[in-house]
């Protein structure tokens, strides 16, 4: 039986001297993994649709395991991407994050137009390092990670100067700073931004102008937390390190 989705591909594996097996997350049925025959070939005609961050149109062949793309059609391509190597790094982390979180076959159009959304933006030449915060910070949700950005996590005042407690899994006011003696040094922007994150829907992002002070914090505290509770080992992050500290030299 042949089915069409809507996906972007956001993995890809060598499969012999000429094959590829793709994993597409996409709109209609989550995530799903479809063997490109040929796809390594440079004539072939699904050569161009297999690249990663491609998105597109799939038309594959359903079956028990993996499924045979037939055919595609190139819906963006975000070249820019591609031919940056900030942005590749950061693209490439943002989609090994989604991957490493979610279950075949699980499906959710909201994170379907979350990863769109953000590959999007980097791709018109927002702010990728924010975008990248954004979406992990909607990603700690997917992962089943708690985050009290509300107020101090401890007392609930909504007042005063707040820093970041992993212990706590959020804020802690400055009378409750106590109750976690490794907390992360937090501004009032930090806070705001982190707050706004959590709730906000990133169709309505506009502008974008973040002190680096600010992007610091927000990178140390997601940074951290992650390490913290997700248990996620990423190859692509290790490669964003690299690439960043080439950035500050």
């Amino acid at each position: 039986m042949l089915q069409k989705v809507e996906g972007i591909v956001i993995r890809t594996t060598d499969y012999g001297e000429s094959n590829k097996i793709l994993t597409l997350y996409t709109r209609e049925l989550g995530k799903i993994g479809v063997m490109a025959r040929g796809a390594k070939r440079p004539k072939s005609r699904l050569s161009s649709i297999s690249q990663l961050f491609t998105h597109g149109q799939f038309v594959f062949q359903k079956t028990s395991g993996l499924g045979v793309l037939n055919q595609g059609e190139m819906i963006k391509s975000f070249r820019d991407i591609r031919e940056d190597i900030f942005l590749t790094a950061y693209a490439a982390y943002n989609v090994e994050l989604l991957d490493k979180l979610t279950e075949q076959n699980d499906i959710n159009p909201y994170l379907y137009e979350l990863l769109y959304q953000t590959l999007n933006y980097i791709d018109e030449g927002l702010d990728y390092e924010i975008l990248t915060r954004i979406f992990e910070v909607k990603m700690l949700k997917v992962a089943g990670i708690g985050l009290h950005v509300d107020g101090c996590s401890h007392c609930g005042s909504t007042e005063g100067e707040f820093s970041f407690s992993i212990k706590e899994g959020g804020f802690l006011c400055h009378r409750c700073v106590h109750m976690d003696e490794r907390t992360l040094k937090m501004n009032a922007a930090t806070a705001k931004l982190l707050r706004l994150f959590y709730h906000f829907d990133l169709n309505r992002l506009g502008s974008i102008s973040v002190k680096n002070e600010t992007k610091a914090q927000l990178k140390q505290i997601l940074e951290a937390y992650f390490e913290a509770y997700s248990g996620l080992y990423l190859k692509s992050k290790r490669f964003l390190n690299q690439i960043d500290k080439m950035k500050i030299e």
